[in-house]
């Protein structure tokens, strides 16, 4: 059963945030993808969360499309 953990990196060790249901000795497959460390700050999330938003352009000029644009009827 395939498990997805955060760990800690420490001391030369990869320390998990949470148990593992793993039996003594099994050997496992580790793939290790950094995260980025992110603000705990809410309102900071917030904050960078609308930057990202302002910086998308969810924007259209002229008449939206029709019905029968929308579905070819070939």
């Amino acid at each position: 059963m395939a498990q997805t953990v955060e760990a800690i990196f420490a001391g030369g060790v990869l320390k998990p945030l949470e148990s593992l249901d793993l039996n003594e000795a099994q050997r496992v497959r580790l793939i290790v993808q950094p995260i980025e460390d992110t603000p705990k700050d809410r309102g900071e999330l917030i904050r960078k969360l609308q930057d990202g938003i302002d910086k998308m352009q969810f924007f259209s000029t002229g008449n939206p499309p029709r019905r029968d644009e929308l579905h070819d009827r070939a």
